[in-house]
């Protein structure tokens, strides 16, 4: 990064450049035109070579990426973390209501709207750091009761969380979002169908073409909901992996005081998508976290263990609010556009390919079983139930585990127990819904607008 530092003079000092404004404004401003020039040119109004973005915009354009530690795509970073401003400066940021956006693709208010719900989630939520830390501080001193407060802290601020999380519905429509907002935020990864075989190719001028395939914004960017996975020890698998349960001895083979040692997966991959000084902030973090190994070696005391487990309910719940609007917005338009589909003549019916860059798939009923993909490049009801079953698994009471387990698992000794399962949802996370049509299948529509 040191060498890229040079190409920066006209923002002068470095004091400046810790501001972030200047750099951020112009990596946002530099994403949405590429962004926009590629999906616009796959929907086939403006340019031939899509994948191509030209010099004028690639060598500035990847000279800020490269400052910022960022992968040169429209990052949760830039549309939401950098892409904001206070109304009224006197006024809290972490009010919905006092936050304006800078930069929008569409200039409606579903997409201000859409981004302005995370910078409130991030905001209300970023006071926990300080306080997870000084948990971190206090196992270390074998103070009990300050962890089992920091913890409730916690809890309760997660809550909160999950209530800014439903307002989404309040101001972005959900027709408005699926077809006129995701296509811009869809990268260029797992495109091939919507007219990105090879990806993206930032042409910089010197001849090399090197193609670049990378995911769209995501929520799983979000280094905040991230870091709340690592203070409480949650690990999460490659998508489709089973589950390795904790135990008493779970910690015995594992260096003191340290989180899981973490696997490749769709999750760590994102972490890639963040500024640099988020990123390795988590990587400090994972290598001091001992939250869950402390309260596990005091599960004695009910109040530090209820405290623990209650943050594990209340993130759990989060990632359920997170489901159900990903149904809505995602999952019903889907459906809605297949249907449509189908219910054309041949004849009149639209070309199948680049119908919508973000699902990267045909909509026609050719391929009615074919999955959507979320704008972060994966199929996304899968991982996200997957994440969801996976927050619930580091629980210290045997009743917690039982209740924030999905389906209908079974313990070691083989009994079934109750659950906070969806009805009708089986063990590999595949939902059936009975209606007045009969019985469905929810997972033959994948997608996704943001990833936690």
């Amino acid at each position: 990064m040191g060498s890229n530092r040079g190409k920066f003079t006209g923002l002068a000092a470095e004091q400046k450049v810790k501001r972030s404004y200047p750099t951020d404004a112009c990596s946002l401003d530099f994403k949405a035109t590429a962004s926009r020039r590629v999906a616009t040119g796959v929907h086939g109004t403006v340019v031939h070579d899509t994948w191509r973005v030209p010099p004028s915009i690639s060598v500035p354009y990847l000279n800020v990426c490269d400052y910022l530690e960022l992968p040169p795509v429209a990052t949760y970073s830039a549309v939401c973390l950098w892409n904001w401003k206070p109304i009224f400066n006197d006024e809290p940021i972490d009010i919905l209501e006092n936050l304006s956006t800078l930069t929008t693709f569409t200039g409606s208010l579903d997409e201000s709207w859409f981004y302005l719900v995370s910078v409130a989630i991030e905001a209300r939520g970023a006071p926990t750091i300080p306080v997870m830390l000084k948990a971190i501080q206090a196992a270390r001193h074998n103070d009990r009761a300050m962890v089992s407060m920091c913890l409730r802290d916690f809890a309760q601020r997660i809550d909160e969380l999950g209530a800014l999380l439903q307002r989404m519905y309040e101001n972005c429509d959900p027709h408005v979002f699926y077809h006129r907002i995701r296509p811009f935020l869809a990268g260029g990864k797992n495109m091939a169908d919507a007219g990105l075989p090879n990806g993206v190719l930032f042409d910089d001028g010197t001849g090399s073409r090197q193609y670049r395939q990378l995911g769209g914004g995501s929520n799983a960017q979000s280094s905040l909901i991230q870091f709340f996975d690592v203070i409480l020890g949650v690990e999460h698998r490659p998508t489709g992996e089973k589950p390795r349960y904790h135990s008493s001895s779970s910690s015995e083979n594992e260096p003191e005081g340290q989180a899981p040692p973490s696997r490749h997966n769709f999750i760590h991959e994102m972490r890639s998508y963040m500024p640099g000084p988020h990123r390795h902030f988590l990587e400090h973090v994972s290598q001091v976290a001992n939250i869950r190994d402390f309260v596990a070696m005091h599960r004695s005391d009910r109040g530090l263990s209820i405290a623990y487990d209650a943050c594990l309910a209340m993130l759990r719940s989060l990632r359920d609010k997170h489901i159900q609007l990903v149904s809505r917005y995602i999952i019903v338009k889907s459906r809605e556009s297949r249907s449509n589909s189908r219910s054309l003549s041949p004849r009149s019916a639209p070309q199948p390919i680049k119908n919508n860059i973000a699902s990267a798939t045909s909509t026609s009923a050719a391929s009615p079983n074919k999955n959507l993909r979320g704008t972060g490049g994966t199929a996304l009801i899968p991982f996200l139930k997957q994440a969801r079953d996976e927050t619930g698994e580091p629980a210290i009471d045997a009743w917690a585990r039982r209740l924030l387990s999905n389906g209908p698992a079974e313990e070691a000794n083989g009994r079934g127990f109750a659950s906070l399962g969806k009805m009708r949802e089986h063990r590999d996370g595949a939902v059936e819904i009975v209606g007045l049509a009969g019985t469905w299948a929810m997972d033959d529509s994948e997608g996704g607008i943001c990833h936690w």
